[in-house]
């Protein structure tokens, strides 16, 4: 029983690899496969055949021929599984549709104020019908919804522990659900962005995302090196209590600004979002435009933002020892000053890196809507 037990759990794996693989490519060839991923040519086939058996590959074309018979172009069926992902803010409700692709294939943005009342929680179930109606998929089609919220979610207890931005403390996940006619989980909107930046990524090793948005928060993911390891799966750490990843609540100025959550001289005080756009009435993007458009003040403003950060993201690079993306508001801003901020934290780095493990975000929208439904979508891989 053990061996038969092994046999079958090995093949699994290899199945679950080749799908990994063929989903990262626009297309490939058997010959490929077995090559990248170190299998024998009729162990690529074979997994391939269990594939299309399922609906999940398909025959996409030929190759060009380089001398013998044309190799057929291998490709995955995207709209084998429809996910949708909802962000929960504040002001906000965001809704994206995604398939095997993992790209954003529909989005809607709306200015909704956050209620926790059960008026607020079924107008959700209503532009959710909506959003899926006017795409016009057949009936079936949606697997599973994704919903991220900022907040501290403990998916075991089926509760959110605490929300500063939506004023919410030990409160049942059940109401979120109520009106989602699919099997749906709530994830912290941190978490849920990280997932995104493993979008073609061709590596896959461990990552820090730090979120700058209107509260500080973060995720940690322990990853795979590879396509060639045995399971490819963004493994986020959640911590003994669900609260990993509190980055705004690291001291980086003792004695210093009071943060909304009792303490002093968080990084929450100096480097949330609200502290550069508080002076252009929460228009960050104005605040960066008169930046740039010369305004003396708002440069100090930033460079004093920019040092307090360096802070934190060294602390990340000495706790994590791994590439450190920003993200969120700020993070979505960042591309112009990757390069500078590279060089306050290289000074700052006792080992002498360059600052090059410092990232932008990939997604400048809807990363943590997005990533609720990449959440679904691997969850989803991971059982072929």
């Amino acid at each position: 029983m053990r061996r038969g037990n092994s046999s079958i759990e090995l093949k699994r794996l290899n199945r679950n690899r080749v799908f990994r693989y063929i989903n990262g490519c626009e297309k490939t060839t058997v010959p490929d496969i077995a090559n990248t991923l170190g299998m024998s040519v009729p162990t690529a086939l074979q997994m391939v055949k269990e594939l299309k058996n399922f609906g999940l590959v398909e025959e996409v074309g030929e190759f060009q021929s380089t001398g013998g018979r044309k190799a057929k172009a291998i490709g995955v069926v995207k709209s084998a599984c429809y996910v949708v992902g909802i962000d929960i803010t504040r002001n906000h409700i965001s809704m994206v549709l995604t398939d095997l692709s993992q790209k954003i294939l529909r989005h809607i943005r709306v200015r909704k104020i956050f209620k926790h009342e059960e008026s607020y929680y079924k107008e959700i179930g209503d532009m959710l019908s909506v959003f899926l109606k006017d795409y016009n998929l057949p009936e079936g089609k949606i697997s599973s919804v994704g919903i991220a919220v900022p907040a501290i979610v403990d998916s075991n207890q089926n509760h959110i522990s605490y929300s500063h931005a939506l004023d919410l403390r030990d409160v049942s996940l059940e109401k979120y659900l109520l009106h989602i006619p699919y099997p749906c989980v709530v994830l912290n909107d941190a978490k849920a962005a990280v997932m995104t930046e493993y979008i073609g990524r061709k590596s896959f090793g461990n990552m820090v995302y730090l979120s700058l948005s209107n509260t500080v928060g973060g995720a940690i993911v322990m990853g795979m090196d590879s396509w060639a390891s045995e399971e490819h799966a963004a493994n986020l750490f959640m911590g003994d209590n669900w609260r990993s990843g509190e980055f705004g609540h690291m001291t980086i100025h003792p004695e210093g600004k009071r943060c909304y959550c009792g303490k002093q001289g968080c990084l929450d005080a100096y480097c949330s979002a609200h502290n550069l756009s508080q002076h252009t009435d929460g228009n960050l993007e104005l605040f960066f435009y008169e930046m740039e458009q010369g305004n003396k003040e708002y440069q100090m403003v930033w460079e004093e933002y920019l040092e307090n950060l360096s802070f934190a993201v060294d602390n990340l690079r000495m706790s994590f020892d791994s590439d450190v993306i920003l993200g969120g508001y700020v993070g979505n801003q960042m591309g112009p000053y990757i390069k500078r901020f590279r060089k306050k934290v290289a000074r700052k780095n006792i080992f002498g890196n360059t600052g090059e493990y410092v990232k932008g975000c990939r997604y400048l929208a809807e990363a943590s809507a997005l990533g609720a439904a990449i959440y679904h979508i691997e969850k989803f891989i991971s059982n072929i």
